[in-house]
């Protein structure tokens, strides 16, 4: 990847490279854009298996940051951090504390969070160092885990995208395959349940599928089976890049919406969705609601006003909608039309020293 032309092409501000031999850090921390306010997003830790691949998903992850807080409506930018590395073997206290003093040397533009590979109790050993974290643990004052608040907005956008596809916005009966189980996927999957939803999932972890099956009465298939379900809803919960010229064909499902990011793999997906009938959830709509939570740390504002924030995302997907509708365009493109829009108007507005 040519790094330098990829920023100017989609107009990146920042990429800091961190690295600490001593603590065992390889860092990567992306900064979209702050035009709205300082840049937002979570440090994701994996194993990756090249430098290039880790560049990639930074990069794409930290522009997405700043398409869904403009389109929650928040006043931040987008950015993301990655730690190359198995969280299951490499993580330690000196790791995160190192990650936490880069952070704070960027003097509040990018302020981190928690995302795959990383928790709650990591934000805790990360805040040692910087104040700039959240999805700190409740008994410190934070918001603690968000993925609950992540599967609500999602259930709330699949019940905006249901009354456009099925004249209905109530899911029970529906058949949802869930693809991914983890704290999001699960926690979607128990609201679902609640639904009356027909619940058909998979997942890497046996225990996830065991436990889903156990608790909802899901239907478990293997992870390559799962774009092969009769559904009405096809609900992508795990990594990005699932939604590609490979599977689209497989698919069967007439709405997709679901908690993982950058689930497109490429922007043309988008069309050859709308080609055959299938209405996409734009992820940085449908996945809003931990953005929108762990506002509420830097806001002040209580779990209810959280809540009620979230449950709008109904409101913004259905505008979404229409967009789509009087522009004769995808969803995904009303949704980036939209946010674009929203940042262009406040970066043309008059700059007033302070």
């Amino acid at each position: 990847m040519n790094i330098i032309e990829y920023m100017e092409k989609y107009e990146y501000e920042q990429v800091a490279i961190c690295c600490d031999k001593g603590a065992g850090l390889k860092a990567i921390i992306a900064i979209h854009d702050t035009t709205l306010g300082p840049a937002f997003g979570g440090v994701r830790m994996w194993p990756y298996a090249t430098e290039d691949d880790a560049v990639t998903d930074v990069l794409r992850l930290s522009r997405a940051m700043t398409y869904k807080a403009a389109a929650a409506g928040l006043k931040f930018g987008g950015g993301t951090a990655i730690i190359i590395g198995d969280p299951k073997k490499d993580k330690t206290e000196a790791l995160l504390r190192s990650f936490g003093k880069y952070v704070n040397s960027l003097c509040g533009r990018y302020i981190t969070t928690q995302d795959v590979g990383t928790t709650v109790d990591d934000m805790e050993k990360i805040a040692s160092e910087t104040e700039y974290v959240v999805g700190l643990p409740v008994h410190l004052g934070g918001a603690g885990d968000p993925s609950s608040a992540t599967a609500y907005g999602v259930l709330r956008a699949t019940e905006a995208c249901s009354k456009n596809v099925f004249g209905s916005g109530s899911l029970k009966g529906k058949v949802v395959a869930v693809q991914g189980l983890g704290k999001v996927g699960s926690a979607l999957a128990r609201l679902l349940y609640q639904e009356g939803v027909e619940i058909v999932a998979c997942d890497i972890n046996d225990e996830a599928t065991k436990g889903a099956n156990r608790q909802f009465g899901a239907t478990i298939v293997s992870p390559d089976e799962i774009y092969d379900v009769d559904c009405d809803i096809f609900s992508p919960c795990a990594l990005g890049g699932v939604i590609n010229k490979d599977t689209i064909p497989r698919l069967k499902a007439r709405v997709i919406a679901g908690g993982a990011n950058n689930q497109l793999a490429e922007d043309d997906c988008a069309q050859m969705l709308a080609d055959r009938r299938i209405l996409y959830a734009p992820d940085y709509v449908a996945n809003s609601g931990s953005v929108i939570q762990l506002a509420l740390e830097l806001g002040g504002h209580g779990a209810e006003w959280a809540k009620a924030r979230i449950a709008r995302i109904y409101e913004t997907m259905e505008q979404v909608l229409a967009r789509a509708e009087a522009d004769h365009i995808s969803t995904a493109a009303a949704a980036d039309r939209m946010v674009e829009e929203r940042i262009h108007s406040v970066r043309r507005s008059k700059r007033i020293y302070r």
